[in-house]
Order: structure tokens, then sequence, then C-alpha cells
């Protein structure tokens, strides 16, 4: 695709209804990054597919609108006291280098297999993320609350840790140790991700917290960081290709500066094992609304034979699991929020 070329097709009619369902969908999508660290593009990039943006668009525009808030919600958390900085600027160097890597694939995708085949690649990806790392999680927030919410260092992030392979570097905010070497990988492939569903932090923040050993408080917030970076250099990146429609960005990102204070004071009311379990409910949700969605790529694409009435029936299935999830994933939060602060002023008292 070449330079600065613009393509109207790729840009959606905006009706008030359309407008109404971004600004609410930027708005929880904030409130889940700012109570997860996320980025909440797993809300974002499925929501603006879902009223037909092209998935290159929504990608890009996603992560155009990320790195403004989620520097909002880093200064925020860094406040509290729960971001790694020297952690997040580390991992943002290597998560550079994989946006760039995992544009590349996208505009080789796109120019071979055309919009059909990126919004098939992006919803393939965000099934097989969602659901492996979701299933994880789900499981691991279960086994925390479990034992009482308090969080242990998985066994990987314990051996690695003994492992002295230079360079090894000190991060005293997380409170640990660990050579270089294991933290670029982390890193690189939350920017491959990043770049092909527009959320680098369902390998982020779970790396972060299975493989390095940082604290899950302190992940989702140091996510941020990430995200901040990589949403700078891959929004420079897309909108050099004609792929971020500003109108989307503007609209998502009014409702994200909203949500993600919100969701960033919630994290001060509620113990990290909520924090995994809401990133794990809202991921397999989600990963219900994108599976619905694929076979009319696969027809498009002529890989699937789907009448038009299933297709359109899946559809709206699709799209009423998309809500279901904003619902349930605002819902938890606010819920956790409204608990936690209650118990607070019941022991203060």
């Amino acid at each position: 695709m070449d330079i600065l070329s613009l393509d109207p097709s790729k840009f959606i009619d905006l009706n008030a209804m359309a407008i109404t369902f971004l600004f609410l969908v930027g708005f929880i999508g904030g409130l889940v990054s700012g109570f997860i660290g996320s980025g909440g593009a797993f809300v974002l990039t499925p929501g603006m597919m879902s009223l037909g943006v092209p998935g290159t668009v929504a990608v890009a525009s996603n992560m155009c609108h990320k790195f403004p808030k989620a520097l909002v919600g880093a200064i925020k958390r860094f406040r509290y006291g729960q971001v790694d900085v020297k952690m997040g600027l580390i991992m943002a160097a290597s998560a550079g280098i994989g946006v760039q890597i995992g544009i590349k694939i996208q505009q080789v995708i796109l120019a071979m297999w055309g919009s059909a085949g990126s919004d098939l690649y992006v919803s393939t990806s965000f099934v097989l993320v969602l659901v492996l790392v979701g299933g994880y999680v789900m499981k691991d927030a279960i086994k925390c609350a479990r034992c009482g919410g308090e969080e242990e260092t998985t066994a990987l992030a314990k051996r690695l840790q003994k492992i002295e392979l230079w360079p090894m570097i000190n991060f005293p905010r997380s409170g640990l140790r660990i050579s270089l070497w294991f933290t670029l990988p982390v890193g690189f492939a939350t920017g491959m991700l990043a770049a092909t569903i527009a959320v680098g932090g369902f390998i982020g923040v779970p790396g972060m917290i299975y493989v390095l050993g940082v604290p899950g408080l302190m992940a989702s917030a140091t996510e941020l960081v990430i995200a901040f970076a990589m949403g700078l250099g891959g929004s420079i990146n897309w909108a050099m290709h004609g792929m971020v429609d500003i109108r989307l960005v503007l609209i998502i990102l009014g409702g994200s500066l909203l949500g993600v204070q919100l969701g960033a004071i919630g994290t001060t009311y509620v113990k990290p094992h909520m924090i995994k379990m809401v990133m794990a409910t809202i991921m397999l949700i989600v990963a219900v609304s994108r599976g619905l969605a694929m076979p009319t790529y696969l027809t498009k694409l002529g890989l699937m034979n789907v009448g038009p009435e299933m297709l359109d029936l899946m559809n709206k299935v699709s799209f009423a699991s998309m809500c279901l999830a904003l619902l349930v994933g605002s819902g938890i939060i606010l819920g956790s929020m409204w608990i936690g602060r209650r118990t607070q002023l019941a022991e203060a008292a």
C-alpha cells in the first residue's frame, strides 16, 4: 500500500447511534484499561468491527487512541505507586520492534487477500489468544481466590529468576531480579500482538505475571507504559499508510479518557485476583463474539458456504455477545469498586 494513500471505502458512515455506541465502547474500554492495564482493545477493536469497520482500520484507529489514554492511566497509577517504570521502558523497547513487524504482516495479508482476509486474520488471532490466555488467567484467578486472594510467584518465574544470564537487571519496584533476555521476548510478543489486534496486554500482563514474576497489580499498571510507547510508534506507521480513521479515534478517546481514570481508581479497592477475574471473563465472552463473526469472512473468501440468513443471525448474535462483554466487564469492575469501598469504610469505622 502506498504511503499516505487514502481509500474512502475503508471509512464507514457514522450516524448518531454509531457515535453513541462507539463512545460507550470507548468508556468501557477505558474502564477496563485503567483496571487491568490491557489497553481495553479487546473490546474496542471488535466493537468497531461489529459496526463494519475493516479490521486494519479498527486496529490502526484503536492503536492511535491508545497512547494518550495509556499515558493518562499510567500517570494515574504511578501516583498510586503501582508502576514499574524501569520494567515498562525496557519492555517497550522490544515491543516497539514487534509492533513494526506485526504491521508489515498485516499489510502483506491485506495486499494478498483484501479486507476479508485481514478481518479473518484479526478475528482468528482474537479467538486463539482470548481462549488460550483467558482460560489460563481464569483458572489462576479462581485458584488465587480460593487461597484467600494472595498471589504466589509461579514456578516458571522462580526458575527464570534463578538463572544468572548476563545482563541481570534489578527491578526494585516489582521486587525481582531477572535476566534482560527473559524480558525481551515478552515485550516483543506484546508488540506483535498489539499490531495484530491492537492489544498487547493479553501477552504483556500475563507474561509479566507468569513468566517474569511481577505482581498482578504492578503488571497491569506497567503495561500502560508499554502501551503508550507501542501506541505512539504504531500510530505513526499506520497513519502513514492511510489506515487511521481520526473520527473513530476521537470518539472512543473521549469515552476512554473518562473510563480509564475511574478504572485506575478501582484498582485501589480490589484484591489482585479480581483483576485477573475481570480480564479472563471479558476475554472469553469476546472470543465467542469474534468466533461468530468468522463465518462471514470465510464466506467472502470462498472458503465456506453459509446462507445470508444464517450469516445475518450469527452477526447479530456476535454483536449481542460484544454488548454482553461490555456490560459484564463494567458491571464486575464497578461492583468490585462499590464492595471494596464499602469494606474500607466499614473497617475505618
